[in-house]
């Protein structure tokens, strides 16, 4: 736990110093001002929930909605809220965006893609993605985790499950690219990528009319010329929010769990000898640890009081924006046992990285399963990986609500076939 005394002064948020370790703010923040009014580098003004307690309760609020039109500042604040690119492609009706009972009717319509039994299915799919990628690289004694294998995974992985087709997937590669690169600057390529994104999702929506397959957008076609009522425009947003949700969270999440490990060699040493013992219960809860410990998802996505709230002895306004800090939250000595400590056999550890209420991720099976596939098949055939420059020389992502790193350049003996 970060020492803090009470003379302590603010800790100065969201400069690229912060973003390289922002827990010792966080403690700050979660001892001294739970619930704080900020103002954020886009020059929005919003309430950071940091405690355990308080979030968790925040993330459940029927009265903080999704829908940005109840931004009390909503005229004004269009392009410095919710995910780049989306709303000049229109591509805000998803998931993260509506409330019930639209919410309620969209995620039943997907909740089908990610049932236990059809991410088992999609296992063995997982594993030939994470064997590729890793041979690709294998040889050379040498690899940037980040853009060699971290990224292009679930990117391939999730255009599978929507169903776009082997040749089109690089475009998707490229256009998320330019989609985590600028997330956090400047937004102009960003829009142009959505919007081949969306134009791209259109046509693929037309194409699968008349070929419909077993794949998530021929589901959501059936479920529309079902009577379901889904709109051309609500198929390509929740296909383009389940790319954009399900690639950059699985990125961070190897991203950042194999950077964790390689900085606790006990703790990865531990890891190992589990998975040469053919034991896979530890890399179960290792990934929980990894997911708490230095999570993918820094801060929830954006949340708006309908009606006046009294969180964590703050009176937040109607129209006020909220952003729940998921890694305060998750590192709150209040809910777990020494929270700055990487255990990988942690118990009870009911984190919040991937929310809580009605807006839990949807698509926390399949990440996992990716997960744990991409860090247990890394540390099987790359058993001597380790860190190619030094962790002062790494960077962080610019950005509000994920976190993840640049690069993660890495060496090991080279394997040859």
């Amino acid at each position: 736990m970060h020492d803090l005394p009470p003379e302590t002064p603010a800790p100065e948020l969201f400069t690229w110093e912060f973003a390289t370790d922002p827990y010792p703010a966080y403690a700050w923040l979660r001892e001294h001002a739970p619930v704080r009014r900020t103002t954020l580098p886009s020059g929005v003004e919003a309430w950071l929930v940091t405690r355990y307690a308080d979030a968790k309760r925040a993330l459940a609020d029927p009265r903080l909605s999704k829908n940005p039109v109840h931004h009390a500042e909503h005229a004004h604040a269009k392009s410095k809220t919710g995910i780049p690119g989306e709303r000049g492609a229109e591509l805000m009706t998803h998931l993260l965006n509506i409330d019930p009972p639209d919410h309620t009717r969209l995620r039943r319509l997907v909740s089908q893609a990610f049932t236990p039994r059809r991410v088992a299915e999609f296992a063995p799919r997982v594993q030939e993605l994470t064997d590729g990628l890793i041979d690709a690289f294998a040889a050379k004694g040498e690899a940037d985790l980040i853009h060699d294998f971290a990224f292009p995974l679930p990117i391939y992985a999730i255009c599978d499950l929507l169903g776009v087709p082997r040749e089109d997937q690089d475009d998707f590669r490229d256009w998320a690219g330019m989609m985590i690169r600028h997330g956090g600057g400047p937004r102009g390529g960003v829009g142009r990528s959505v919007k081949k994104m969306r134009r791209y999702l259109a046509e693929l929506i037309h194409r699968k009319r008349d070929d419909l397959g077993d794949d998530l957008i021929s589901g959501l076609i059936r479920a529309s010329d079902h009577g379901e009522h889904l709109t051309e425009n609500e198929a390509a947003a929740m296909a383009f929010i389940l790319l954009f949700a399900g690639f950059e969270t699985t990125v961070n999440l190897v991203g950042n769990g194999v950077y964790a490990l390689l900085r606790h060699p006990e703790q990865r040493a531990r890891l190992q000898r589990s998975l040469d013992a053919g034991e896979s219960g530890l890399l179960t809860t290792g990934i929980e640890e990894l997911l708490r410990y230095d999570g993918p998802v820094e801060l929830a996505t954006w949340r708006y009081a309908t009606e006046p709230v009294r969180l964590g002895g703050q009176s937040v306004a109607v129209g006020d924006p909220v952003l729940v800090v998921l890694a305060a939250a998750d590192r709150d000595p209040e809910r777990f046992d020494d929270p700055d400590r990487l255990d990988l056999s942690r118990g009870d550890n009911k984190h919040l990285s991937y929310g809580h209420g009605i807006h839990y991720c949807l698509g926390a099976p399949l990440a996992r399963l990716e997960g744990q596939a991409a860090i247990g098949t890394l540390l099987t055939r790359l058993p001597d990986l380790r860190l190619a420059v030094d962790p002062s020389d790494l960077r962080w992502r610019g950005g509000l609500i994920m976190r993840g790193l640049r690069t993660l350049p890495v060496q090991f003996t080279a394997v040859r076939d």
